[in-house]
This record gives structure tokens, C-alpha cells and sequence, in this order.
């Protein structure tokens, strides 16, 4: 138990004293960056599987006109 007590108050200790954490501002624009991001993947992904959607189709019509 003692053990379980030490490493809880260094923790505690290191999170209060030792860690830098970031201000309001750079929470806020760390943010926006990574929703940026997000967005410009998620559509990165949608054109690229609409693209192979309508090449795959094509293709499809071309080989097997009687089946689609």
C-alpha cells in the first residue's frame, strides 16, 4: 500500500510542478488545426473512393454491358 501511495503523490507531484500545460489560446487553435485536418482527409477519401467508384463502374459496363 505504501508503494500504491508513493507513486500516486509522485504523479501527482509531476502533473502539478513538472508539466507545461498549454494555455486556453493554444488548446483553441491546436483544435481548429486538427479539424481542419480531419476535414481535408475525410474529402480526400470521399474523391478518391467516388473516383474508383465511377472508374470501376465504367469499366464493368465496358466488359459485362449485359449485367449492370
Amino acid at each position: 500500500m505504501k508503494k500504491i501511495n508513493a507513486y500516486l503523490k509522485e504523479a501527482y507531484n509531476e502533473l502539478v510542478h513538472k508539466v507545461t500545460w498549454p494555455t486556453w489560446s493554444q488548446l483553441q487553435s491546436s483544435a481548429v488545426v486538427v479539424m481542419v485536418a480531419s476535414a481535408i482527409m475525410a474529402l480526400a477519401v470521399f474523391v478518391m473512393d467516388f473516383s474508383f467508384r465511377n472508374v470501376m463502374t465504367f469499366i464493368y459496363k465496358l466488359l459485362f454491358p449485359e449485367q449492370i
